[in-house]
């Protein structure tokens, strides 16, 4: 039977993107340090807002866990003489242990017997306990940014103003920084400011409630979720949906109230995008918009108190959304007055790195890596030529909506912008909305590009990223990416997979490498194989994060991964045909021959030196299927060729069951050798099936 446990860190605003993070490693260590302290207990619970972390343990129990100690003494036989007195290694050993030596107790262990210690010690009582595993509690939450206060050394995400430790009601002593623990939390900021006592949990979330806290961040969510939806129904609309505003907007407050206000139908004019990110991104505004997602004139935000006149709150956001969009209108006609082609000179003034130029340079180089791509790949729509053009001309306008106002104002709109002028000035569509799609994806599992023109701009600017950064010497390392070159590298993966392009890996960084030129202060050859290799790491962990097995990823990439469709064709083949009856013999005989050839470079094979008939019966299965297997090779078809191999199973077998290959003969070896080294080139185009794991090293 155990007892409540209660923290709360009551502090100055904590960011709200502190805070999820922090309840998590809150819960986390506290599991951690009882566990350490042997302490059962129950559920644990944690909840918070900007002002508060509080966490919860039920069912903390009394005391902690008795503890057994073995300690391991000297063998038998030298603690104990032949008449059974205890050696001096005995008596030392006891006394170290702080025992009899006739406490000490015999054990066998695989090494022989052996004298032991052992001791019980008796679990203390938790109250005693409990400061010490508090103070380290808090001490351990790790926040990406900490500061000092007043003239004390120790650091949180913010100034400690309370902190409230029971248990079983009774205050927990400790102290930190210049704070004494108590029994006392406090209520909101400005509306309910006191202290209060609590006695236990259920007073304190009453206690909180009661002066306007909502501590439980799940329940401030879906208060916040309701009462927006009630308000944009009022107006007609619904609420645009945006998790990441839900989330900010729950840590931003400890009690939640819903204004809705107006802007001037006007500004709808501007492109959708300007709105959304002025009210989520800059303002913290829920835009509403109707049925078919189109935006009305109406925002929502929400408030941490609960106003005397809503009228008044409601006009002061009215003020600054008017503010905001009236800017934005502003920098949108105004750059409107300068064609997008036009800003591309702009770009001259707009550095991309000073070891690698301006980004006026950069649009110049990948547009050449742009319209090599293009050719290299069958458009899905119009001719090829068109597609080059298009593709040309996206590449082009790409980076030129970095010279505009709106996007120094709202960085978050680079390319969106690009794509909303280029339409305004008469672009191609497939045009203006290549230079949106060239960016993403933005994130992991974010979304594609879906025109093949905004996807060969995507993968040739993100090729120049990473090979000039390579090319320069600034390469990730460790957990340290400041580029986000892995992201770019997984992008470049994600387009070709999802696109199924024959894009040449090694002839893509080739073609990069040469357009840089003069740029690189690294050897391109050298260049050239730390960029392959940091793609193949992105593409295995791509592939494994996915659930291939580990085992034919690796047999796979071991052959090679210039092209990553294929490669991935292959992989998806291997994990289906590994289900087969015949795998499991298949791959223990392959590596077989590779463990007979391993040294051996290559031979012609001669019919005439078979002495029986396995040699040629494996022989003959070999040519058999020889061109049937380069045929469905060169068809992709990976399936077929591996149940083309199945059939060399019991040719293969019979081969190793009746013939030496080792023979004294230097010329009947030399051609059984040449056979088998036949038959694994034939096995290597698929995959390395000497790195799959079989049953028997299962």
């Amino acid at each position: 039977m155990g007892t409540e446990l209660l923290l709360e860190i009551g502090t100055e605003e904590i960011p709200a993107a502190f805070l999820p993070k922090a309840l998590r490693d809150l819960g986390e260590i506290a599991r951690r340090e009882l566990s350490a302290n042997r302490i059962p207990h129950g559920e644990t619970r944690t909840m918070g807002t900007p002002r508060r972390l509080f966490l919860f343990i039920a069912e903390v129990a009394e005391r902690q866990q008795d503890q057994v100690i073995e300690k391991l003494g000297p063998a038998l036989r030298v603690a104990f003489d032949e008449q059974g007195s205890p050696s001096r290694a005995a008596i030392g050993f006891a006394r170290g242990q702080n025992l009899d030596v006739n406490e000490l107790e015999r054990i066998t262990t695989e090494k022989g017997e052996y004298i032991c210690a052992r001791k019980k010690i008796i679990g203390e009582a938790t109250e005693g306990l409990l400061p010490a595993i508090l103070t380290k509690i808090i001490t351990d939450i790790p926040f990406r940014k900490s500061m000092r206060w007043s003239d004390l050394e120790f650091r949180f995400a913010r100034p400690i103003h309370w902190i409230l430790a029971l248990y079983d009601g009774r205050i927990v002593p400790f102290r930190i920084a210049n704070l004494e623990s108590g029994n006392f939390s406090r209520g909101h900021r400005f509306m309910s400011p006191d202290p209060f006592p609590v006695e236990n949990l259920e007073g304190y979330l009453a206690g909180t409630r009661d002066r306007f806290v909502v501590v439980d961040p799940a329940e401030r969510k879906e208060m916040i979720r309701r009462e927006t939806r009630t308000a944009a129904a009022t107006v007609g609309g619904l609420v645009l949906p945006s998790e990441e505003l839900l989330e900010t907007v729950t840590f931003l407050t400890e009690y939640p109230t819903v204004v809705c206000g107006n802007f001037d139908r006007e500004f709808l004019k501007l492109p959708q995008e300007v709105l959304i990110t002025t009210m989520i991104s800059h303002q913290k505004y829920f835009p509403v918009a109707d049925e078919r997602g189109a935006l009305l004139p109406h925002f929502i935000t929400i408030n941490n108190t609960l106003a005397r006149d809503p009228s008044v709150v409601k006009r002061g956001n009215e003020r600054v959304i008017r503010a905001r969009l009236s800017d934005a209108r502003f920098f949108f006609e105004a750059d409107r007055k300068i064609p997008l082609d036009e800003r591309v000179e702009g770009l001259r003034k707009v550095v991309f790195h000073t070891l690698l130029g301006t980004s006026y340079e950069k649009v110049m180089r990948f547009q050449q890596l742009a319209l090599w791509i293009a050719n290299q790949i069958q458009p899905s729509l119009g001719n090829k030529a068109e597609f080059c053009e298009r593709a040309l001309r996206a590449a082009l306008l790409a980076k030129a909506d970095l010279d505009t106002q709106m996007v120094c104002e709202f960085t978050e709109l680079q390319g969106i912008m690009g794509r909303e002028y280029a339409l305004l000035a008469g672009e191609d569509p497939v045009v203006a909305r290549a230079i949106h799609e060239h960016y993403l994806p933005i994130a992991a599992g974010g979304e594609l590009p879906k025109s093949d023109e905004g996807a060969v701009v995507s993968i040739a600017d993100k090729m120049d990223t990473i090979c000039g950064f390579f090319g320069v010497g600034l390469i990730p390392t460790g957990t340290a990416d400041p580029y986000a070159l892995r992201r770019q590298a997984l992008g470049v993966i994600h387009i070709i997979l999802t696109k199924r392009y024959p894009l040449p890996l090694g002839s893509l960084i080739d073609r990069s490498l040469a357009i840089l030129g003069p740029l690189l202060k690294r050897p391109a050859d050298e260049t050239k194989a730390a960029v392959l290799e940091f793609f193949r790491g992105r593409f295995e962990n791509l592939l494994i994060t996915q659930g291939h097995p580990y085992d034919v990823v690796d047999a796979v990439l071991a052959t090679g991964a210039q092209c990553l469709v294929t490669a991935d064709d292959k992989i998806r083949a291997m994990e289906t045909f590994k289900s087969d009856p015949d795998f499991q013999p298949l791959a223990v005989a392959f590596k077989r021959v590779v463990n007979i050839i391993r040294g051996f470079d290559h031979g012609a094979v001669d019919p005439a030196l078979f002495s029986g008939p396995e040699e040629g019966n494996l022989h003959e299965a070999f040519l058999k299927i020889r061109e049937t297997v380069a045929s469905h090779i060169s068809g992709g078809d990976y399936s077929a060729v591996l149940f083309d191999l199945a059939r060399l199973r019991e040719p293969v077998d019979g081969f190793f069951e009746t013939v030496l290959v080792m023979a004294e003969d230097e010329r009947v070896r030399f051609n059984r050798l040449s056979l088998l080294r036949e038959i694994s080139t034939l096995f290597h185009d698929i995959a390395d099936f000497s790195r799959i794991v079989t049953e028997s090293q299962g």
